[in-house]
Protein backbone atom coordinates (compact mmCIF):
# COMPACT_ATOMS: atom_id res chain seq x y z
CA UNK A 1 0.00 0.00 0.00
CA UNK A 2 1.24 3.49 -0.88
CA UNK A 3 1.24 6.45 1.47
CA UNK A 4 -0.95 8.52 -0.87
CA UNK A 5 -3.77 6.00 -0.39
CA UNK A 6 -4.28 6.79 3.30
CA UNK A 7 -2.63 10.14 4.07
CA UNK A 8 -4.59 13.22 5.07
CA UNK A 9 -4.58 15.57 2.10
CA UNK A 10 -6.19 18.66 3.57
CA UNK A 11 -3.17 20.56 4.78
CA UNK A 12 -3.17 24.14 5.91
CA UNK A 13 0.19 25.80 6.36
CA UNK A 14 1.26 28.73 8.48
CA UNK A 15 4.10 31.23 8.20
CA UNK A 16 7.06 31.38 10.58
CA UNK A 17 5.89 34.82 11.70
CA UNK A 18 2.46 33.57 12.84
CA UNK A 19 1.82 34.10 16.54
CA UNK A 20 1.41 31.20 18.94
CA UNK A 21 -2.14 32.40 19.64
CA UNK A 22 -3.11 32.38 15.95
CA UNK A 23 -1.47 28.99 15.57
CA UNK A 24 -3.39 27.58 18.54
CA UNK A 25 -6.61 28.90 17.02
CA UNK A 26 -5.82 27.28 13.66
CA UNK A 27 -4.95 23.95 15.30
CA UNK A 28 -8.23 24.05 17.21
CA UNK A 29 -10.39 25.13 14.26
CA UNK A 30 -8.96 22.42 12.02
CA UNK A 31 -8.95 19.82 14.82
CA UNK A 32 -5.38 18.80 14.00
CA UNK A 33 -2.34 18.18 16.16
CA UNK A 34 0.31 19.74 13.94
CA UNK A 35 0.83 22.32 11.24
CA UNK A 36 3.59 22.61 8.67
CA UNK A 37 5.40 25.92 8.54
CA UNK A 38 6.13 27.19 5.05
CA UNK A 39 8.21 30.20 4.03
CA UNK A 40 8.37 31.24 0.38
CA UNK A 41 7.05 27.85 -0.68
CA UNK A 42 9.62 25.91 1.35
CA UNK A 43 8.80 23.63 4.27
CA UNK A 44 10.88 25.11 7.10
CA UNK A 45 9.38 23.56 10.20
CA UNK A 46 6.52 21.93 12.03
CA UNK A 47 4.67 22.89 15.18
CA UNK A 48 2.46 20.67 17.31
CA UNK A 49 -0.31 21.48 19.73
CA UNK A 50 2.02 20.30 22.48
CA UNK A 51 4.75 22.71 21.35
CA UNK A 52 2.28 25.58 21.57
CA UNK A 53 0.90 24.68 24.99
CA UNK A 54 4.18 23.76 26.64
CA UNK A 55 6.09 26.72 25.29
CA UNK A 56 3.43 29.32 25.93
CA UNK A 57 2.33 28.09 29.34
CA UNK A 58 5.33 26.38 30.93
CA UNK A 59 7.88 28.93 29.81
CA UNK A 60 5.56 31.88 30.28
CA UNK A 61 5.86 33.43 26.83
CA UNK A 62 3.19 35.80 25.57
CA UNK A 63 1.26 33.79 22.96
CA UNK A 64 0.20 36.94 21.12
CA UNK A 65 3.71 38.30 20.55
CA UNK A 66 5.76 35.08 20.31
CA UNK A 67 6.27 33.94 16.74
CA UNK A 68 6.06 30.30 15.73
CA UNK A 69 9.64 30.39 14.42
CA UNK A 70 10.84 30.71 18.03
CA UNK A 71 9.18 27.41 18.94
CA UNK A 72 8.90 25.28 15.80
CA UNK A 73 10.88 22.14 15.17
CA UNK A 74 13.18 22.85 12.26
CA UNK A 75 13.94 19.19 11.65
CA UNK A 76 10.91 17.94 9.73
CA UNK A 77 10.79 14.27 8.86
CA UNK A 78 9.19 13.63 5.51
CA UNK A 79 8.26 10.89 3.11
CA UNK A 80 7.13 10.83 -0.50
CA UNK A 81 3.49 10.11 -1.27
CA UNK A 82 4.54 7.28 -3.60
CA UNK A 83 6.54 5.40 -0.97
CA UNK A 84 5.27 2.23 0.64
CA UNK A 85 3.46 2.53 3.95
CA UNK A 86 6.07 0.29 5.55
CA UNK A 87 8.77 2.84 4.59
CA UNK A 88 6.89 5.55 6.46
CA UNK A 89 6.46 3.27 9.47
CA UNK A 90 10.21 2.64 9.48
CA UNK A 91 10.93 6.39 9.47
CA UNK A 92 8.51 6.92 12.36
CA UNK A 93 10.07 4.08 14.35
CA UNK A 94 13.61 5.25 13.70
CA UNK A 95 12.91 8.80 14.86
CA UNK A 96 10.26 8.04 17.51
CA UNK A 97 7.68 10.30 15.90
CA UNK A 98 3.93 9.97 15.32
CA UNK A 99 3.50 11.99 12.13
CA UNK A 100 5.27 12.67 8.86
CA UNK A 101 4.90 15.48 6.37
CA UNK A 102 4.18 13.95 2.98
CA UNK A 103 5.78 15.48 -0.10
CA UNK A 104 4.87 15.10 -3.75
CA UNK A 105 7.41 14.55 -6.52
CA UNK A 106 8.03 18.32 -6.69
CA UNK A 107 8.91 18.33 -2.96
CA UNK A 108 5.77 20.34 -2.14
CA UNK A 109 3.81 19.30 0.92
CA UNK A 110 0.80 17.26 -0.14
CA UNK A 111 -0.39 15.86 3.18
CA UNK A 112 0.32 14.37 6.56
CA UNK A 113 0.57 10.76 7.62
CA UNK A 114 -0.02 9.86 11.27
CA UNK A 115 0.20 6.71 13.32
CA UNK A 116 -3.59 6.88 13.55
CA UNK A 117 -3.85 6.83 9.74
CA UNK A 118 -1.64 3.74 9.68
CA UNK A 119 -3.67 2.06 12.44
CA UNK A 120 -6.79 2.25 10.27
CA UNK A 121 -5.17 -0.09 7.74
CA UNK A 122 -2.55 -1.97 9.77
CA UNK A 123 -2.70 -2.32 13.52
CA UNK A 124 0.53 -4.30 13.35
CA UNK A 125 2.53 -1.49 11.72
CA UNK A 126 1.03 1.10 14.07
CA UNK A 127 1.75 -1.13 17.06
CA UNK A 128 5.38 -1.49 16.02
CA UNK A 129 5.76 2.29 15.81
CA UNK A 130 4.20 2.85 19.21
CA UNK A 131 6.16 0.01 20.79
CA UNK A 132 9.46 1.51 19.64
CA UNK A 133 8.61 4.87 21.21
CA UNK A 134 7.88 3.19 24.55
CA UNK A 135 11.47 1.96 24.67
CA UNK A 136 12.70 5.56 24.52
CA UNK A 137 10.40 6.97 27.18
Amino acid sequence: MRIREIMSTKVETIKPTSSLRATARTLSNLNVGALPIVDNGNLVGIITDRDVSVYAIAIGRDPQSTEVQKVMSREVFTCNENQKLSDAADIMKEHNIRRLAVLDNHKDISGFLTVDDIAHVSRELAGNILESSKAVH
